[in-house]
């Protein structure tokens, strides 16, 4: 998709995701490397457990298919930007990307940082255990009795990376009508804010802070548990009331029925109405906890193997918790051809290895099968030669053509439009971002069945009703809204028109929803040719599993996060309810671009096939590759980390107050040392630990290296949680970033809201509606220098848009629309 286009890479774990997912999509992304390595080589777990730079898993699997190039100046990296397309870059080199647009006009200039390039905390010290508390994410993950968790290995920085890569597709998009590159400015702190599921925006309309709940959620004061043992291991079970998903709570007391877990009174019970029921005083919790004991009793007698069964074959929505060595045994993901052989460096040579393979499946020209990661410089001398002038790589490149026209889009995507069949949040998240930055999106639902967002909480003003839901708000902002009722034939041929002017039809519903509606891709490219169809859903259009439904607490499931959150003498806390939701929105914008990009320069549309769970797998690609190759099952470890300590979340004054530590560096650890031994004066506990420390450490408490912190890692934290816990999380968090020390008070709602960091970068913005004249969403977690994007109004009203959409879009004349409302189309 992406053929012609270069991307230096500038970046380490803090975004090399970015890179290793372009090059998927067809760039030649160069990666640049100081002599002594990317600092990834240098950290386990390696090949075979030989420590050995070019035995790194973590390096192999993020850095597939890039070229090595070794720079140790700017004059360098200068020289290889003045080649490319785009450049991303995290803080690994000291690099001028101002001065590097200026040399290139047309170059495309990204940058990840913690906090955004603006803000007060523009400078702050931070890592991913940081970055999470100061998102949200970490106050509404792990158990209420301990410490907040973060989601088991890092997940900000892969987040943040998705987005610049979506980012800069937008960028040189716009280039073809300009002429002219940006800069990006990525903030991870608010990348991760995705991932409350806009649960923050509660206290915005006068809710109460949402707290964690390992394994569960709260709904409406209602406690439902997420998480259940089985005879295996453990499955996640959606199980509530309500007209969405009674139908499924009613066929697995069916189940739980026959084998004589409960009594049909249970199972026969009104579960559509069971809220309602309660509310009014005619049903009590009571009942709904008797079902949830039969549900844990039953569940309890079954395998996850057994589970997953009846789930596919009855539309159950259970999904089995699997572990790094399940996911890589399943038998949807062979069938999908989903991992891909590449040869690693192994004992006597090399031997070919699964690793996480495409990000989807197109009717175009497959993604490209990246070989094994390149060896430190392996392309230097392509690149550059040995006098610092360019190598032959460069002055032979395939430049991408740039035709600039003198004019420039107001937002990048100003000239894209898309028919959007999106729901719930994993698809529409996509849309949203696209309309954030100009693209023209007509949402298409029906109120005969409406968006299930329409009904879930945080509601304006704590009431509910299918025009107040906060997240249907932000996830459909500045979008269009026409209701058609899809039975109909009339209805049929208004979207018929619409794809004959769209340049992007997305769906997000199981396969077979588009086939009943007469509405195949086969069928639509033969009105629109160049049309780009992207359909999402949890597992794939193909597959034992493609008929698998449900939500991205499921596809979390299965795609093993649920095992590495938490703590590991505890059930699976997980992260925050529907986590691939949170991820593939921005998978799906990389692709929708990348098709876009392909269309513009050979004419052809595509279908793109994009398996919710398969996308996520990225993100924990480094345990899957473990596993493959060690042999390693990824499990919890509640906030420790491979290669830091002390790493941690402490406790500070007040009720569930903490405060987030990770020191990264010996010097860091030695800022912290000094204060723990000026702190141990006027208090006694820390005192004696501080003795007990000094005595094992040689008195060297400062000089204590990585390993020998780790194997003292009980006392440093004791004593670590008796300097923090009297005192305010925000003097703890203060104190050490002047010293240069990574930390972070756990973000809660209320302090999200405060945060000067969120505020100064206005994450959370006030636009119109048409009900309540204004509402609250979230803005883009990135900004573009020169043609920054925007949500113009809230999540529309049904049918809000229909006489924009019929007149002014597709033209039609009053006796044509009286005919649509006559016939009932317009429902």
């Amino acid at each position: 998709m992406l053929n012609g286009y270069r991307i230096l890479d500038l970046t380490d774990d803090r975004g090399h995701l970015a890179g290793m997912l372009l090059a998927q999509l067809g760039a030649q992304v160069v990666l640049c490397e100081p002599p002594g390595g990317h600092r990834t080589r240098h950290r386990g777990p390696y090949v075979d457990d030989v420590v050995d730079p070019e035995r790194s898993i973590e390096f192999l699997v993020y850095n597939r298919g890039k070229h090595s190039v070794v720079v140790d100046n700017p004059a360098q990296i200068a020289e290889l930007a003045a080649g490319c397309d785009a450049v991303i870059s995290c803080g690994a080199f000291d690099v001028d990307l101002d001065a590097l647009r200026a040399a290139s006009p047309q170059l495309v200039t990204a940058a990840i940082t913690p906090f955004g390039e603006t803000g007060p905390k523009t400078g702050w010290a931070a890592t991913d255990l940081t970055i999470a508390a100061s998102s949200g994410t970490m106050s509404l993950t792990g158990d209420r009795d301990r410490a907040p968790v973060r989601i088991g290995p890092p997940q900000t920085w892969h987040n943040a990376a998705v987005d610049t890569a979506g980012a800069i597709l937008m960028a040189l998009h716009e280039r073809q009508t300009s002429g002219l590159g940006q800069h990006v400015d990525t903030s991870a702190q608010q990348s991760f804010v995705d991932c409350t599921q806009f649960q923050m925006m509660a206290v915005l309309t006068g809710g109460e802070v949402p707290v964690r709940l390992p394994g569960a959620v709260n709904l409406g004061g209602f406690l439902i548990p997420w998480v259940y043992e089985c005879a295996d291991g453990y499955v996640t079970v959606t199980f509530l009331f309500g007209p969405m998903i009674a139908p499924f709570t009613s066929r697995i007391l069916t189940w739980i029925c026959e084998e004589g877990f409960c009594e049909p009174e249970l199972r026969d019970k009104d579960w559509v109405d069971f809220g309602m029921a309660i509310v009014e005083g005619r049903e009590s919790m009571d009942t709904f906890d008797q079902a949830i004991k039969a549900l844990t009793a039953f569940v309890a007698t079954k395998t996850k193997a057994e589970l997953l069964e009846r789930a596919l074959a009855d539309n159950l929505l259970i999904a089995p918790i699997t572990t790094t060595a399940d996911v890589l045994a399943l038998d949807h993901l062979e069938v999908r051809d989903y991992w891909e052989h590449v040869e690693v460096p192994r004992a006597g040579g090399s031997a070919p290895v699964r690793l996480c393979g495409s990000l989807a499946k197109t009717t175009g020209g497959p993604l490209a099968v990246l070989p094994v990661a390149p060896r430190l410089g392996q392309h230097t001398e392509a690149y550059l030669n040995g006098d610092g002038s360019p190598g032959t790589a460069i002055t032979a490149r395939p430049r991408t053509e740039i035709a600039p026209t003198g004019r420039s889009l107001e937002r990048p995507l100003d000239d894209v439009k898309i028919l959007d069949f999106m729901w719930a949040l994993a698809g529409p998240g996509a849309t949203r971002t696209l309309a954030d930055y100009g693209a023209t999106v007509v949402k298409v639902e029906s109120e005969l069945k409406p968006d299930v967002l329409r009904g879930v909480h945080p509601f304006i003003g704590e009431e509910g009703g299918q025009e107040n839901a906060l997240q249907f708000h932000s996830i459909n902002a500045g979008k269009m809204d026409l209701t058609l009722d899809l039975s109909l034939p009339e209805a049929r041929d208004v979207i018929l028109d619409l794809v004959a002017w769209c340049d992007v039809l997305t769906e997000s519903f199981s396969p077979k929803a588009m086939e009943n509606w007469g509405l195949t891709y086969d069928v639509l490219r033969e009105v629109n040719p160049e049309l780009v169809m992207f359909s999402s859903c949890l597992m794939g259009q193909t597959g034992p599993m493609r008929m698998y439904a449900g939500f991205g607490t499921m596809a979390a499931a299965i795609a093993g996060f649920y095992p590495v959150t938490g703590w590991p003498d505890r059930i699976p806390a997980g992260p925050f309810t529907a986590y691939t939701d949170y991820i593939s929105p921005k998978l799906g914008v990389m692709l929708i671009l990348s098709a876009l990009a392909e269309r513009d320069r050979t004419g052809q549309g595509q279908h793109i096939d994009f398996a919710q769970m398969e996308g996520a797998l990225h993100f924990l690609a480094t345990e899957f590759a473990d596993e493959e190759i060690n042999g390693r099952t990824a499990g919890r470890a509640g906030n420790a980390d491979r290669h830091m300590y002390p790493h941690g979340v402490y406790p500070a004054a007040g009720d569930d107050r903490w405060v987030a530590i990770a020191c990264e560096t010996d010097a860091q650890w030695g800022a912290l040392a000094v204060m723990l031994t000026e702190a141990a004066a006027g208090n006694a506990y820390l005192d004696q630990t501080l003795d007990m420390l000094n005595a094992s450490a040689d008195g060297s408490l400062a000089g204590l290296d990585a390993g020998s912190r780790r194997a003292h890692a009980e006392t440093i934290d004791a004593a670590v949680t008796a300097w923090t816990e009297p005192q305010e999380a925000a003097d703890v968090e203060a104190a050490l970033q002047a010293a240069g020390v990574p930390a972070h008070r756990v973000n809660d709602a209320a302090d999200l809201m405060a945060d000067p960091q969120i505020v100064a970068r206005e994450h959370f913005v006030s636009v119109p509606h048409a009900k309540h004249g204004h509402t609250w969403v979230e803005d883009s977690n990135f900004d573009l220098s020169r043609t920054p994007g925007r949500p113009l109004w809230g999540g529309p009203m049904f049918g809000e848009h229909n006489m924009e959409v019929l007149e002014g879009i597709l033209g039609y004349d009053g006796d044509k629309i009286a005919e649509l409302v006559i016939a009932g189309a317009l429902a």
